[in-house]
């Protein structure tokens, strides 16, 4: 058998040696250079900048009120107002703004804790197991019942949002790693890795993390959709953001509640929703496809 060098990056079978270093994430570039990638970059970078540029574009906040309630669609308010004469196009955008911010803090959140608790089986094979019969329980409960009680506990709005969906992505993201421990621990590249002497903990590091970072990164982007809808469910059952800040879900709420004597409230927050979705559903093909060429 042949000796490798520790200090010389260790290729799988399926990762030949051509004699060039790969560029860093080169494959996740690849992935926007891809007609559904290239509709997903379009569409999540001009919705990242309309929430992100919202105070600039309405200084007036999304809570100014007028005299004129529940108008329909026109060129004045592109998608009416509402029961409170606020104009419902400048409360979509700012709710999408809180929908961002949410995915910002929680996706990762989830992501970064729930990869460490899968890969805690590589320190102690007992303490895997544990990790994972905990991750079973929380499997055991539907996402909006689970997202329910917590936010009773801990409270509504931004927050108690926030806690519900890092808690309710662990199982996603720990089993995944989980998954990818153990395919890999057993590779030609590990046991030479072990073999050499290598601690473990710099297996872990060097080549068992990096082989994560494609499954998660595509599963992240699925989450993302999976929090927004999230989202949208708690706040239409009243707990999740509450009033007067908008969020997509709780235009819904009070669109709902309207819905007869102004049919069009609810549009254009679902219009925003969906595009939001589709983005970064587009996203994800891309990324999956990118990870995946051979």
């Amino acid at each position: 058998m042949t000796t490798t060098d520790p200090t010389t990056p260790v290729l799988s079978a399926e990762e030949p040696d051509t004699g060039r270093r790969r560029i860093p994430g080169a494959r996740y570039l690849q992935a926007f250079r891809t007609p559904r990638g290239m509709v997903a970059a379009v569409l999540v970078l001009g919705l990242a900048l309309l929430a992100g540029l919202a105070p600039v574009l309405f200084p007036g906040g999304y809570d100014e009120q007028t005299p004129d309630a529940l108008l329909p669609v026109s060129l004045a308010h592109p998608f009416g107002t509402d029961e409170l004469g606020r104009d419902i196009f400048v409360r979509s955008i700012y709710g999408l703004r809180t929908d961002l911010a949410l995915v910002l803090y929680a996706v990762p959140a989830a992501m970064v804790i729930g990869t460490i608790l899968g890969l805690l089986g590589a320190v102690a094979g007992w303490l895997g197991t544990l990790v994972q019969r905990m991750l079973d329980i929380i499997v055991g409960f539907p996402g909006l019942i689970l997202g329910i009680s917590v936010v009773l506990v801990v409270g509504t709005g931004f927050w108690g949002l926030v806690i519900s969906i890092v808690l309710i992505g662990l199982p996603t993201f720990g089993r995944l790693a989980r998954q990818v421990l153990l395919t890999q621990q057993n590779r030609e590249y590990v046991l030479a890795a072990r073999t050499l002497g290598i601690g473990r903990w710099r297996i872990m590091v060097r080549h068992i993390l990096p082989n994560t970072l494609d499954p998660i990164l595509v599963q992240g982007s699925v989450f993302i959709v999976q929090a927004v809808f999230l989202e949208a469910g708690l706040s239409i059952v009243g707990l999740g953001i509450q009033p007067p800040e908008p969020s997509l879900g709780s235009l819904l709420n009070l669109g709902m509640r309207y819905v007869e004597q102004a049919p069009t409230y609810i549009i254009g927050p679902i219009v925003v929703l969906l595009l939001l979705a589709l983005a970064f559903s587009l996203l994800t093909d891309a990324l999956n496809e990118a990870v995946n060429r051979k």
